[in-house]
């Protein structure tokens, strides 16, 4: 068995809306590729507490059918505890909690292994300012 590789790399978003749905599964694959492993898996992982990334059909009514369902869960506005800290972004945090912050992908002959419709997507839940990503690639 091959020696065990690593290799780590940042992505950053500015989004123009509070809630966007960015497909990163381009970044992610070229990522992959330069990481030189040929085995393994990678992690996509939002360092923001009211970001999210998932994995799923990049298909314009599905993105639209899981934010109302978000929406519906967590309803910007609505009167959360957070915001007597003066924050306005419960709903994002909340939002974040059911998308998850983090998802892994594995690595089969030096490419994502992804399903015929699987993309890979950075959800922005409190938008407008610079926000960042992690990749971390493992194997060998």
């Amino acid at each position: 068995m091959g020696a065990f590789k690593s290799a780590t790399s940042y992505l950053t978003f500015h989004t123009r809306k509070r809630r966007e749905y960015v497909r990163i599964t381009d970044q992610v694959a070229d990522f992959v590729t330069g990481s030189g492993i040929e085995e393994g898996m990678v992690l996509v992982s939002a360092m923001h507490i009211t970001a999210g990334v998932w994995v799923n059909d990049d298909e314009p009514g599905m993105i639209a059918d899981a934010d109302a369902l978000l929406e519906r869960l967590a309803p910007l506005g609505a009167d959360y505890q957070h915001h007597r800290t003066g924050e306005d972004n419960g709903d994002a945090h909340l939002k974040s909690v059911l998308v998850h912050h983090q998802v892994v992908v594995p690595i089969s002959g030096g490419r994502l292994d992804l399903g015929p419709w699987q993309q890979i997507f950075y959800c922005e839940f409190d938008g407008t300012r610079d926000k960042r990503l992690v990749l971390k690639a493992i194997g060998g």
